[in-house]
């Protein structure tokens, strides 16, 4: 009889300073053992609650699911960010091997039949329970979320809907883990010279210290890390490497081999369409924005269809100025994806007289990151204090205390800005640890909020400051928006603490938090030259102010044609041939020849291995809401204004899911938006055009 592997205590029981993990003493060999024993608890946890033989109470079937499983949060919380952030062979089998047991233990207790019968009977009699509105929108979403695990469904049916869970588990994991072969196993490799024309020195840094990653000592890497590969689409003379360099990026996962994701596109669509019918819904997308603030599939496209014919229309204007320029130059050759970048920064330069490279040794990565706390001190009054001391889990990673007016510790913060291998693409926030309330076994009561932010900025060579782009620069207040809404939580339960709010909802507090990024008093306290320390000219400021709308029509073209193809996938039925239809579905809109969807299927990471399935067009439907919302700013005369800025804590960032979100944003704006301040902001706006045909 062979003994089980011993558990690492390390991984359940968080002793470092403050609370934190102690990350140097988890192996990656540590893991499995740790989830069997994780998983087990919890089912015992589970069965306890189930099989109570006293009447269902608020306290002793709802709470006592909140509390359950905190080992196992644990466990996933650590791996589930090693396997994003700084992953290796032995982690990816161990996804592989996870994501579907995972799937499998929560579907077994969505379909515990005396479970849900205590919680049916709950919801039942809610009215005359007594309950709070935190209470009770914690007793829905527990309610719900059985339904749509399948709860009343006959048994055979249950298991049908299970074992499609499971393989939709799997399938996302490998599908995340193609794109990052595909990223990682990607490299254009150049040397001093002409191959270099036109490239700045910050991007020419860059590009050595990748190379150097990859043993290329004294050579230049072009990667598909976005942080890499977009300014090298923007600033390099060389076409023919644009070309090279543009047509790997749009590859991620269409590349034949182990690594294509297209048949696992169509078996998702397909898996995921018979879960739909199997729940009662006519598809996938009907069921996912149940509980949005769209709620219907009409809904989404009334909005994507009304934006996308102004934006197509910008940028057809857009691509004559770029067919202009090529002509000017003696070139005859049409405007193609790889020129657009290129040939729009030079239009820029011309029409605002300021050039990206201009702008960027304004904007330091140490500059950024203060002036993002420094907007959260003003608006919110809470500060950040590093502790280098604090060994995260990688040495890139940086730990701050975030503490409150009275220098109360309130929430911990996680930022890793800089790209590796091992780290996913992107740009994401999660938590270790989130906040709530309630008394736990532990004999503790609550707990503090642990949340990190993920970039994948280029990093600097040794002793030199990291640069960013403007874009660079929007990326970090938006993830620290996101950080603030899991940091600023204020409640009692935890599955309505902090970003756990419908999906069309949860960009909001990261989208208006990049406003403040460019109100003038931060750039100008935060946005100094790296070598004299002097600040941004104030004309450049009002160059960069005023060119904010610039290539509006590209910007939102690449973002709405994948929104509105993630729609159709998950509105049809199965679907033969996924690229036939995305073809298809970009034919039918008319996207110029000269642009492409910002994420093609085979790497579109946000819905077919995150969670933003028949939801990408969320971050469309929070644009309305931010920008509206800091419109009420902007009415005041005061980007800090303290009577809007208590609203926005109290009703926006601090609330979770307790409130409804349409409850929640009227309570801070006092009505719901209309599209007209978002049209306005991108600068496709012409108000009356929204109650024509296009609206």
């Amino acid at each position: 009889m062979t003994s089980s592997p011993a558990l690492n205590p390390a991984i359940t029981n968080w002793n470092g300073p403050d609370g934190l993990p102690r990350f140097e003493a988890v192996n990656d060999g540590d893991f499995a053992a740790s989830f069997e024993a994780a998983l087990a608890e919890h089912e015992t946890e589970i069965d306890a609650i189930a099989n109570n033989s006293a009447a269902p109470t608020f306290e002793n079937t709802i709470v006592a699911l909140e509390i359950a499983g905190d080992s196992l949060s644990r466990v996933s919380s650590l791996f589930w960010n090693r396997a994003g952030a700084h992953t290796n062979d032995t982690i990816q089998a161990l996804e592989r091997d996870i994501s579907p047991k995972m799937s499998r233990h929560y579907s077994k207790i969505g379909m515990n039949a005396a479970l849900f019968q205590r919680i049916d009977q709950l919801w039942e009699k809610r009215e005359a329970l007594g309950l709070d509105l935190e209470q009770t929108r914690v007793l829905e979403r527990h309610w719900k979320g059985f339904v749509k695990s399948g709860a009343k469904l006959p048994k055979p049916e249950q298991e049908t809907l299970a074992g499609i869970n499971e393989k939709l588990a799997g399938l996302s994991t490998q599908f995340g883990q193609n794109v990052l072969a595909d990223e990682k196993g990607w490299a254009l490799i150049l040397s001093e010279g002409p191959e270099l024309e036109g490239l700045p020195d910050f991007l020419k840094d860059a590009m050595a210290s990748a190379a150097r990653e990859r043993g290329e000592d004294g050579k230049y890497a072009v990667t598909l890390s976005r942080s890499i590969i977009e300014p090298f689409l923007t600033f390099s003379e060389r076409r023919d490497l644009r070309e090279q360099a543009f047509k790997a990026w749009v590859a991620r996962g269409e590349n034949p081999g182990e690594t294509d994701n297209r048949g696992l596109i169509r078996e998702t669509l397909a898996l995921r369409s018979e879960v739909a019918k199997l729940l009662g819904y006519g598809n996938f997308a009907e069921m996912k924005l149940d509980n949005t603030m769209a709620k219907t599939p009409a809904a989404v496209n009334d909005l994507l269809r009304a934006v996308w014919a102004k934006a197509v229309k910008r940028a057809r204007e857009e691509e004559a100025d770029i067919a202009g320029l090529i002509a000017e130059d003696g070139k005859n050759h049409d405007v193609m994806p790889w020129d657009w970048r290129f040939y729009s920064e030079r239009i820029r330069a011309q029409k605002f007289n300021f050039s990206e490279a201009e702008l960027k040794p304004y904007l330091q990565l140490e500059k950024i990151i203060d002036a993002c706390f420094d907007v959260a001190n003003r608006l919110f009054g809470i500060r950040a204090v590093e502790k280098k001391d604090i060994t995260a889990y990688h040495p890139d990673v940086r730990v701050f205390e975030i503490r409150d007016a009275q220098n109360k510790l309130v929430a911990l913060f996680l930022g890793d800005y800089f790209a590796r291998g091992s780290k996913r693409s992107g740009a994401w926030m999660s938590a270790f640890q989130s906040q709530h309330k309630l008394p736990l076994k532990n004999s503790k009561t609550g707990e503090m909020p642990i949340i990190y932010n993920v970039c994948n900025f280029a990093k600097p060579a040794e002793g030199k400051p990291a640069l960013l782009s403007l874009d660079d620069a929007r990326t970090l207040f938006h993830e620290f928006g996101h950080a603030l809404h899991g940091m600023l939580s204020d409640v009692t339960y935890p599955s309505v603490s902090g970003t756990a709010v419908s999906r069309d909802f949860v960009e909001l507090p990261s989208q208006l938090y990049e406003h403040w990024l460019t109100v003038p008093a931060i750039l100008k306290q935060y946005a100094v030259h790296v070598e004299t320390g002097a600040p941004m000219p104030q004309a450049l400021l009002d160059k960069v102010l005023a060119a904010r709308t610039f290539n509006a029509g590209f910007n939102t073209v690449e973002f709405t044609s994948s929104a509105i193809v993630d729609m159709e996938f998950h509105t049809r039925g199965p679907i033969d041939d996924p690229m036939a239809v995305q073809a298809e579905i970009l034919a039918g809109l008319g996207i110029p020849k000269s642009l492409v969807m910002r994420h093609a299927s085979p790497h579109f990471q946000h819905i077919f291995a995150g969670g933003y399935s028949a939801g990408y067009y969320s971050y469309m439907w929070s644009e309305v809401l931010d920008a509206d919302a800091f419109a009420a700013f902007e009415e005041t005369g005061d980007a800090f204004d303290t009577a809007m800025a208590k609203k926005l804590k109290d009703y926006i960032y601090s609330v979770g899911g307790s409130l409804d979100p349409e409850d929640a944003y009227k309570a801070f704006r006092g009505k719901l938006p209309s599209p007209d301040a978002m049209l306005a902001k991108k600068g496709l706006a012409v108000t009356e055009e929204l109650s024509g045909s296009d609206a």
